[in-house]
């Protein structure tokens, strides 16, 4: 079982189970956590973390509804089996969220699409062929 670094921050604005969740995705889609590796259970997670086990089951409930974690009881919870597809969509549901807020900042600054459209084709480089 490896140790979760998960940071909670109480000036974020989200709630600490979405927070706890947010990490444990982003570590499962970066492959810091792989399928069928186990996590720390519910209560040491929480006492790690000192918050309440209410939390993070609710975090561990989450991810296992949404496909990054698959429950076994008295064995504890596993990393899921990732579908490349269901991972891809993630990452672009990801890549998307960014580019709302870049889009609003470029709104708010009055940066045109024009130059949006060649601050991204700058940013990511060449064309690969």
């Amino acid at each position: 079982m490896k140790s979760l670094n998960i940071i909670i921050s109480n000036n974020s604005g989200k709630p600490i189970y979405e927070q706890i969740t947010q990490q444990i995705k982003t570590a499962i889609l970066k492959g810091e956590l792989s399928p069928g590796e186990s996590l720390p259970s519910m209560r040491l997670l929480a006492k790690e973390l000192r918050i309440s086990v209410i939390t993070t089951k609710r975090a561990y409930e989450d991810l296992e509804r949404e496909g990054f974690l698959v429950s076994v009881v008295g064995k504890g919870s596993f990393v899921a089996p990732q579908d490349p597809e269901l991972l891809r969509e993630a990452r672009l549901r990801g890549v998307q969220e960014h580019l709302e807020r870049a889009v609003e900042a470029a709104r708010t600054g009055n940066v045109s699409l024009s130059e949006m459209q060649e601050m991204l084709v700058l940013l990511y480089g060449e064309p690969e062929e």
